[in-house]
């Protein structure tokens, strides 16, 4: 049975037991009938409301999370790995249950789903584990006479603010060094996809996770949120996902309170191809980077520069593997791309294929809507993309490839590096030291090499240039959430 009703064939359906499973979870979460309406990208259709709080509330959610905070701050470390221990396992135990609910809201195809739990989880279970490893040292004072011990202290109540695409990874990815830490947290989710980290800070709950601690705020009204907030002299630090734009905006006001800040912003991922490469593991490594969540990622490889050695059967290839790609609702059995996240996304993907189309790029697949509901947008390669489109340097946050060729390792190293933004990149050779070489020169915050889904929990992810500044996940992840303090003891000589 179907939920989605399309003028033709090509779109996969809705499968009706995983759509009423992810209802079942929705309806568990006691949410209000009025306020901030959660459609399913995949027809458009109302699925939840959830509260559209003012700032009223949402200055009764620091204080509320402010004061929890000081006790949590004097728990110790094993008692919060503990509690995070628990909230990882009940995560993994729920985990069909997110990942049914991450496809209803956000769209991505179940598997991409499943993954997105895995990874999420991932983070928590990380930061049980970081938890009892506070950094610390013990030094004695190149004068002699005294010693330095240095100790890390939790930073204060902190604001997370996280965006639509990945709802609970970017959720869990805040959350969990916060409370490892000995922080409190107030969290604003996307008003496009709230529903799943309201089902996250519940379980977190369950998971004897203090009620108070971790405040959600759901609302309509972002910049409000953000100037009211983020003024408070109780709260202490501010993290932000989402675009550089909105970024520079965060950082203007946590100026006036001196917060620390962690800024993960916008990408514009180069996927550099040299005619060395493997082109099975090129063309698979581009699929994977450029697909994930139907390319609405912040490290999606972006522009793909191929050598003109390989460039016809890697742009022939890519064509091929994604006009094979099967496009439908996320919860449908098979669907490999989902929907995007809204009209406008879908929009952004006509008007980008048609203005490089307009300046002599060729196109090789895709380019077109589908369907008569939701927002589909087939998978999409151009070729021989002149450097004045649009698409060419743009962050493209959809399924379209957009293929650039180069000559020389020096050149496409200068093209790679010719942006603001310097999140990620990625590299394909099956000569490591080119690859390394063009890895150490790209200014960006991390290169995946030779594959293309580079991000993992232990690894410290966050970019360079207008990308960010701090990093998430790793040990590096805690330290966002950590003051270093010093104890200067005086030794005293004794006979």
């Amino acid at each position: 049975m179907s939920t989605v009703t399309t003028t033709d064939d090509v779109l996969i359906g809705a499968d009706a037991d995983a759509v009423a499973l992810a209802d079942r979870v929705i309806a568990g979460l006691g949410l209000p009938a009025d306020g901030i309406e959660v459609a399913d990208p995949a027809t458009g259709e109302r699925i939840a409301s959830v509260e559209d709080i003012d700032v009223g509330g949402a200055l009764q959610a620091v204080a509320t999370a402010h004061e929890a905070g000081l006790a949590w701050a004097r728990t110790t470390p094993r008692q919060r790995a503990e509690v995070l221990h628990a909230w990882h396992a009940l995560l993994v135990e729920r985990a069909e249950d997110l990942a049914h609910l991450i496809s209803r809201e956000m769209g991505k195809p179940l598997a991409e789903a499943r993954a997105e739990v895995k990874y999420g989880s991932d983070f928590v279970r990380w930061y049980a584990e970081e938890a009892v490893r506070p950094a610390g040292n013990f030094r004695e004072a190149p004068d002699g006479g005294a010693s330095i011990v240095t100790r890390r202290a939790p930073v204060g109540l902190a604001v997370l603010i996280t965006p639509w695409n990945f709802p609970l990874a970017m959720a869990t990815r805040k959350i969990a060094p916060a409370l490892a830490a000995g922080c409190a947290a107030v969290i604003k989710p996307a008003d496009l996809t709230p529903l799943t980290t309201l089902f996250a800070v519940q379980l977190a709950r369950q998971a004897d996770v203090p009620g108070e601690l971790v405040q959600i705020v759901t609302t309509s009204n972002a910049s409000k949120f953000s100037e009211t907030v983020l003024r408070d002299e109780r709260v202490r630090k501010v993290s932000f996902t989402g675009s550089t734009q909105v970024g520079r905006t965060l950082l203007r006001l946590a100026s006036d309170t001196v917060l620390r800040a962690s800024m993960e912003l916008g990408g514009n991922a180069p996927f550099i191809v040299f005619d060395d490469a493997d082109l099975d593991r090129a063309i698979a490594g581009a699929l994977a980077a450029k697909l994930r969540n139907g390319g609405q990622s912040c490290i999606a490889a972006n522009r793909f520069y191929v050598q003109n050695g390989i460039a016809d059967a890697f742009a022939e290839g890519l064509a091929e593997r994604m006009r094979d790609v099967s496009v439908g609702a996320g919860l449908g059995t098979g669907t490999a791309l989902g929907p995007l996240i809204d009209d406008r996304a879908v929009r952004r993907m006509r008007a980008l294929t048609d203005g490089a189309v307009a300046l002599g790029a060729q196109l090789l697949a895709g380019g077109t809507e589908l369907g008569s509901a939701g927002h589909f947008f087939a998978p999409t390669v151009l070729d021989r993309v002149p450097a004045a489109a649009e698409v060419a340097d743009i962050e493209i946050f959809g399924p379209l490839a957009a293929i650039q060729r180069f000559d020389s390792e020096a050149e496409v190293v200068a093209r790679a590096n010719a942006t603001r933004l310097g999140l990620a990149g990625y590299v394909f050779s099956e000569s490591i030291d080119r690859a390394l070489n063009v890895a150490d020169r790209l200014e960006t915050g991390l290169v995946g090499i030779n594959q293309g889904l580079p991000s993992n929990a232990a690894a410290p992810f966050g970019g360079v240039k207008q990308s960010g500044l701090g990093r998430e996940g790793g040990g590096e992840g805690l330290e966002e959430y950590q003051s270093v303090r010093f104890y200067n003891i005086a030794r005293r000589e004794t006979h």
